[in-house]
């Protein structure tokens, strides 16, 4: 009955609510409750009761039947506004959308995506033939989760692909895009600017000379500055500091900063060259920090030696340009006593000292922790060496024989598995010819140890360097770390006994193998330390039967050279065989070797090091910058002495890679250095 009445599927609908059952159960309870107590009392009563209740049912019921009526139209009305708005959104909306097939067919695309094809036919056509590149687009970001901004039809879109719906939209953003990059060309970088060598040039010049120094580099860089829209201002006479936008930084560095190789030039004509460091930092809104930054760059600039510009964002990759010459030596003895000093008065802060070199340790690297555990002794300190008699070379094995016969000695030499039982909180480690953890020879320990640790290095700083040591004696001017730690024993208790026989003879190895028996890198300060290690007791016989070579190593070297190329006649390249590995050190003669050879300018040896290692020894005379080549391999080193290491790559593959950066023109722009060298 009330199916006719109201219609079958709005009766339907209603009956099926939840809240339609509960409130009729209600009410039909409440109904039968009345009914009977009004039969209860009177059968007339109860009749005029029953007629009642139905009636106000059947009102009831009318009144839902049209609540429902209304509610159903306002529901319908709704969804076809909602369907319309769609439909017009797809075509009037400012987002360009394709629809494909799989098959990468174009099936649909609406008005605004139109246009950009001017109003061609491609629905049915395949996306690749109406446009090559926006086809390129979709298969490159297929697989992508976000949005991306790509360029398209010399505009800028947000692009994305919904790869289940083969849908592609585009946004075009090219005016946010636009402010966006006015906004990063328009961001300020600073720089420090630093004459590396002016405390020294100036010393043996008249007031005039000087003056006439401080004018003419001062003009150059304000010209430089004017030229690339920046200001330079003198901060102190060998410092400036350096402010410009980050689109002219990009400028800067397409020039190479070629404004340190006008500078040292011109100045050189004058015989004062000057050379100048530079530490830029960028990608900062905090003008604190971005000064900071600068600052730790110019130190890492300085680091590796000067003549040489860090570009740097905060925790971001280094980029460097320059360090065309070698280090001029500009340490002085005030410096080593200070250093000296320093170190006894953390040795006496502490309650035992660890001093570790690097894997794979060479003469320097053993004999500069024999000297720092004779300062410890000096000092009333006990000190213990970390070293590990894991693939050690015939020179540091024959070293360890000798130290044997010394007991005193030998009972402070541990292995890098017992030290870290030994270390606590207040111990002092000091790591020495290298800088790098990933390179030492405990990196457990420098870990533990990372907030009481002391660096003595004389190879160049590169950006893995430990966060907080509490001292640093990185000089990239010294030939060896041994010169370094001997000019800190005229420092020393005078009562307190000196350097023995067999560390003096260590610690002279050290200078003789680093300085190439003192043809390469060594200064007046090294022939000092090699003359106060001599009046210690350095044995030079000792010396000749620690550097003698076995059979192997020096039959291995020849077979190297025999194998002898050459790229465009001034480099020599030797490659040794990808199933045969061959000792570090015997790839670092052979490329020695080979610059003895008239014409040649830079050498390369590439050897396997391991089963999933292949290394390079690079070498030059100093015309030919080979630092610059092992970085952008992922190595570093110095001008005319540099190494890397490759991992996963045959020996070939190297070799083409070395090729392929010799023949071109690329510049630095990679990672720091290898003490493996």
């Amino acid at each position: 009955m009330f199916e006719r009445w109201f219609g079958r599927e709005s009766v339907r609908r209603l009956l099926g609510s939840r809240v339609f059952q509960l409130t009729l159960a209600y009410v039909m309870l409440m109904s039968l409750v009345t009914v009977i107590v009004g039969f209860a009392f009177n059968w007339r009563v109860g009749l005029i009761i029953l007629a009642f209740i139905l009636l106000c049912l059947l009102v009831a019921l009318a009144l839902l039947q049209r609540l429902a009526s209304s509610t159903e139209a306002y529901v319908n009305d709704l969804a076809y506004q909602v369907r319309q708005g769609q439909e017009e959104a797809l075509f009037e909306m400012p987002i360009g959308m394709i629809l494909l097939d799989e098959n990468g067919v174009v099936r649909w695309i609406n008005p605004y995506m139109a246009r950009y094809f001017d109003q061609r036919l491609v629905v049915g056509q395949d996306l690749t033939a109406v446009d090559e590149r926006l086809a390129s687009l979709v298969n490159k970001h297929r697989r992508d989760e976000h949005s991306v901004v790509v360029t398209w039809q010399a505009r800028q879109f947000e692009f994305l692909v919904q790869d289940r719906l083969h849908a592609v939209y585009l946004m075009d953003v090219t005016e946010y895009e636009q402010i966006n990059d006015r906004y990063r060309q328009e961001r300020l970088f600073l720089g420090n600017v630093y004459l590396d060598n002016y405390v020294e040039l100036v010393q043996g010049m008249s007031d005039s000379e000087v003056s006439n120094l401080r004018n003419y580099v001062t003009s150059e860089l304000t010209a430089w500055a004017k030229y690339y829209h920046l200001l330079v201002k003198v901060i102190d006479d060998d410092n400036y500091l350096l402010i410009g936008h980050e689109g002219d930084l990009n400028r800067l560095e397409e020039d190479k900063f070629r404004v340190l190789d006008k500078i040292r030039q011109n100045t050189s004509r004058q015989n004062s060259p000057v050379t100048l460091s530079i530490g830029i930092a960028y990608g900062q809104s905090d003008l604190v920090k971005l000064a900071d930054t600068a600052q730790k760059n110019l130190d890492l600039a300085l680091g590796r030696g000067g003549d040489q510009v860090v570009v740097r964002a905060e925790n971001g990759q280094a980029r460097f340009y320059g360090g065309k010459t070698n280090p001029m030596e500009k340490r002085t003895r005030v410096r080593a006593r200070m250093i000296a000093q320093a170190l006894r008065e953390l040795m006496n802060q502490a309650d035992q000292i660890f001093v570790v070199g690097h894997a794979k340790p060479d003469m320097d690297s053993l004999g500069a922790c024999l000297g720092i555990r004779r300062i410890a002794e000096m000092n009333q300190h006990q000190c213990w060496v970390v070293f590990d008699n894991q693939q050690v070379h015939s020179d540091v094995a024959r070293l360890m024989g000798e130290i044997n016969e010394y007991q005193s000695i030998k009972d402070h030499v541990i292995s890098p598995a017992e030290v870290l039982e030994k270390a606590s909180a207040k111990s002092l480690l000091v790591m020495v010819d290298h800088s790098k953890v990933s390179i030492s020879m405990a990196p457990e320990l420098c870990a533990k140890l990372s907030n009481r640790m002391v660096i003595i290095d004389h190879h160049r700083r590169g950006e893995e360097f430990p966060e907080n040591p509490l001292l640093v004696y990185n000089e990239p001017y010294a030939s060896s770390t041994c010169e370094l730690i001997t000019e800190m024993f005229e420092y020393q208790p005078r009562e307190s006994q000196g350097l023995n026989r067999l560390e003096a003879t260590a610690m002279l190895t050290g200078i003789r193998v680093d300085t190439k028996s003192f043809s390469q890198n060594a200064g007046t300060r090294t022939y000092d330390a090699a003359s106060y290690l001599r009046s210690a007791g350095a044995d030079g016989m000792l010396i000749q039967r620690l550097m003698k070579e076995n059979p192997a190593s020096f039959l291995a070297r020849n077979h190297l050279i025999a194998a002898v190329t050459f790229i465009n006649d001034k480099m020599a390249l030797c490659v040794g065989e990808d199933d045969r590995v061959y000792d570090p050190v015997t790839a670092a003669q052979a490329a020695d070797m080979l610059l003895q050879m008239d014409g040649i300018d830079a050498s390369f040896v590439i050897t396997r090091r391991s089963n999933d290692v292949v290394g390079i020894s690079a070498r030059s005379l100093g015309d030919f910058n080979v630092q610059v080549i092992m970085e952008q391999m992922g190595g570093g080193g110095h001008l005319a002495n540099a190494a890397t290491q490759v991992t996963g790559k045959t020996v070939t593959e190297v070799k083409d890679q070395l090729e392929q950066l010799l023949n071109g023109e690329q510049l630095p722009n990679g990672k720091e250095e290898t003490e493996e060298d």
